[in-house]
């Protein structure tokens, strides 16, 4: 299924955008600013920055950045604030303590998306999830804009293999590469087609705000559709080829590929921060 099918799309009400944090100003603005050239002055140098960067170093699928470019898209995420895209910490959004009732749902906005690259915001209120998911050929940058998360992230183990006589063939092994907790500020994430922790869930501990560069976005077409998994302990099934050691075995995990999970759906809203001038690459 498709990253379109999952997500529900809707155009929210100016209400529902004071609920995920922007500010009147930003709103304003867009309405007056329509990429003009005379706008061009209100672009934050931060996120002009990393949109001309993104052109210039995404090449399409089946490419990954030269190390240097990821150095520099890093170093330009790792200086962002969250005033670049339109959020402040002052927003009531931010100041929310309580959980939400229910299962919190995570809404998104795109600041762009072409073939190449797309760069979107994140919206997880308290204890919202963005379950275990991959990015099949993919590089993507993870910037906590604002926030504290946790994220567990995994590699597929090759090897070994879940081929064994007495594991579910549905499994398949993985090696844990990340379970931590961040607090916005802190260094970007990234993570690439085979390593870097290509599977990854977030979970919000308290409201957050991330920036997301994928290059490239996902595609169904360009064989790129997303997928879920859930993680089962190394030590829930035996493996054939090997058998880890108890500290060894604490590093990898079970995965299973599951069918969509309800909380994986996300409400999208217009964008209503400072716009990207085109014109300027």
């Amino acid at each position: 299924m498709t990253i379109e099918a999952m997500v529900e799309q809707r155009r929210e009400s100016v209400a529902q955008v004071h609920r995920v944090g922007y500010a009147n100003r930003a709103m304003i603005r867009k309405k007056r600013c329509k990429r003009t050239k005379k706008c061009a002055s209100t672009v934050p140098m931060a996120l002009q920055d990393l949109f001309v960067s993104c052109r210039q170093i995404f090449k399409g699928p089946d490419t990954v950045p030269l190390p240097e470019d990821i150095k520099r898209l890093c170093n330009i995420l790792d200086n962002m604030k969250p005033e670049d895209v339109g959020l402040s910490s002052e927003l009531q959004f931010f100041k929310t303590k309580a959980a939400v009732k229910g299962t919190p749902r995570v809404t998104y906005t795109t600041i762009y998306q072409c073939n190449d690259f797309s760069m979107c915001i994140f919206f997880l209120p308290a204890n919202a999830v963005i379950p275990l998911h991959n990015h099949p050929g993919m590089t993507v940058f993870s910037k906590l804009l604002l926030g504290k998360m946790h994220i567990k992230a995994y590699d597929w183990a090759d090897p070994p293999r879940a081929d064994g006589p007495d594991t579910p063939i549905q499994l398949r092994l993985a090696k844990l590469e990340a379970d931590s907790v961040l607090t916005a500020p802190c260094n970007t994430s990234v993570l690439y087609p085979t390593t870097g922790g290509n599977i990854h869930q977030f979970t919000a501990i308290t409201p957050c705000a991330v920036l997301d560069v994928l290059g490239p976005p996902y595609s169904k077409e360009g064989d790129r559709d997303c997928s879920y998994y859930k993680d089962f302990p190394y030590t829930a099934f035996s493996n054939g080829e090997m058998e880890l050691k108890k500290e060894e075995g604490s590093c990898y995990a079970w995965l299973e590929e599951t069918e969509v999970p309800e909380n994986s759906k996300m409400d999208g809203i217009e964008y209503l921060g400072p716009q990207v001038d085109e014109s300027r690459c």
